[in-house]
């Protein structure tokens, strides 16, 4: 294979997999970060007296960042499709800077609420791109690590960003919600530096007949820039021989696509339900409305609120990170349905608490109450925060990547929309039963879980075709089986950039940690 004119990203895959990893991160704790933030903004006085929000302002304000998600959701697939993966990033996150500074500068309703679109739309597009990006590039073995703690990142920026507002909370200017609201860009300019360091996805570049590029970007992901390693050579042909297949079928890089085969149709159906059971779980109650929560069970005192926010979004973070560690030794879907059928049990936990001591003063009640929470956030962390971006990258193939994870983003701000904007008025109106019409739901969450899904732990994505297709697209040996030193390398053909075909036989490569 050829060699590339010398870049900027390191001929290192252990710090290029941590770079991956850190660029999208990045990206995730913004969304983290703008969650936990309209929790503490919708405690301070500062925020909710300048604006002086009522129901459907506080809705409205809080909601409007779920609009511009699914703005982004209509078409940023298309984008990360044209002008490469990295482009796309580098995009949204200049756009997300952008719509901080805006929201920072707000002066009233409008502007706050325009700005907040302008967030949505932001860190939506980054969603897409980042997670569509760091599925291709990382290795198959860094996968599910890499994609889960995508998402961890959101209790990263989660905690940091209770930290921030409750320390400007005894700020008497409007600078105690303004300083919050300026903070949300620092992640996307780390991201942006990053972004020189680290390669192109190589599925993207094969798709753009960028054959030598792809090959390099391979290597420094799995063998240090070694590009005749044959891990490096098994994953490109896999690649390439899957994506000529999915050309010789007539597979487009639209949204038909999406549709047009039994395949197609389960591998989006499976992809939207992570969207769905990852915003309808009850989780979005507690990220947006704790304070409305603990209003409800009896904690009224804004301070201690904002301590409880803290104390749960570190909570969250731990619990995440150990979630992200089961996916490779528990599996996807075992995990994803242990953890809905407990937050089923708490959230109806939830609810008979609050209607039993949300008008009392009985402290082991109210304590209680503020317990389940912390439970159900935990069983929602331990495997839906890490398979948000990890599972639906996952089963969508290369034809449907970028604008399914884009259909993914419609479908998880639509109803963030929805539940943000109603779930105020239905706590209002008919409080803790609220969370029982929600624990209803989520038993129907468990069984789709059960029925449905398919398990994708130890697979490439190419290798995963053969679950939604019933075949595998390459005749390439599996890596695993590479790494394990159990794979005949004896004939591995790998056709070259250049016209001739080059017959590798190498011994087999140790799998890198």
């Amino acid at each position: 294979m050829a060699i590339l004119k010398k870049s900027l990203v390191p001929r290192n895959s252990k710090l290029v997999c941590l770079l991956l990893v850190s660029a999208s991160g990045f990206m995730a704790t913004t969304i983290g970060y703008d969650g936990s933030m309209m929790n503490g903004l919708n405690i301070l006085p500062s925020y909710t007296d300048y604006f002086s929000l009522t129901t459907t302002t506080l809705a409205l304000n809080t909601s409007a960042v779920w609009l511009g998600g699914a703005i982004a959701g209509f078409f940023y697939g298309m984008i990360a499709d044209a002008i490469g993966r990295k482009n796309a990033m580098f995009l949204a996150a200049a756009f997300t800077i952008f719509s901080a500074i805006l929201q920072a500068a707000s002066q009233n309703i409008a502007m706050f609420v325009i700005a907040r679109i302008f967030i949505g739309f932001g860190t939506s597009a980054s969603g897409v791109a980042g997670s569509t990006y760091l599925a291709e590039t990382l290795p198959y073995n860094w996968r599910a690590w890499g994609l889960g703690i995508y998402y961890d990142f959101w209790y990263i920026g989660g905690l940091l960003s209770a930290g921030i507002t409750y320390g400007t909370a005894q700020m008497e200017s409007t600078w105690a919600w303004r300083l919050p609201s300026a903070m949300q860009g620092f992640f996307s300019i780390l991201c942006i530096l990053i972004l020189p360091f680290i390669p192109e996805s190589p599925r993207w570049l094969i798709h753009k007949d960028r054959h030598d590029e792809a090959v390099d970007a391979i290597a420094l992901a799995y063998s240090n820039g070694d590009q005749e390693d044959p891990i490096v050579l098994a994953q490109y042909k896999e690649i390439v021989d899957t994506l000529n297949y999915e050309r010789d079928h007539g597979d487009k890089m639209n949204m038909v696509q999406m549709l047009k085969s039994p395949g197609a149709r389960k591998r989006t159906l499976l992809n939207v339900s992570v969207a769905v059971i990852s915003m309808l779980s009850g989780n979005n109650i507690i990220s947006y409305y704790l304070g409305t929560m603990l209003d409800n069970a009896g904690i009224t005192d804004s301070t201690t609120q904002l301590q409880i926010n803290i104390i749960l979004n570190a909570w969250c973070l731990v619990i995440c990170l150990f979630g992200t560690y089961l996916l490779e030794r528990v599996g996807r879907k075992p995990l994803a349905a242990i953890s809905t059928a407990l937050l089923t049990v708490f959230v109806f936990i939830i609810g008979g608490l609050t209607a039993a001591y949300g008008t009392s003063t009985n402290t082991s009640g109210i304590y209680g109450t503020v317990a389940a929470i912390f439970l159900f956030q935990g069983s929602y962390s331990i495997a839906w925060t890490p398979l948000t971006m990890t599972y639906p990258a996952e089963v969508l193939n290369f034809s449907i990547r970028a604008n399914g994870m884009a259909v993914n983003t419609f479908f998880a701000n639509g109803i963030g929309l929805l539940v943000t904007f109603a779930f105020p008025y239905a706590l209002e109106a008919i409080g803790w039963k609220t969370y029982m019409i929600n624990g209803a739901w989520d038993v129907l969450e468990v069984l789709f879980v059960l029925y449905f899904w398919v398990e994708t732990k130890g697979k490439t994505l190419e290798e995963i075709d053969e679950l939604f297709d019933g075949e595998k697209h390459s005749d390439a040996p599996d890596l695993e089986a590479i790494m394990n030193g159990k794979a005949d390398l004896s004939n591995l053909v790998v056709e070259a950039v250049e016209p001739e075909a080059t017959e590798v036989s190498v011994e087999p490569t140790k799998k890198m940690d």
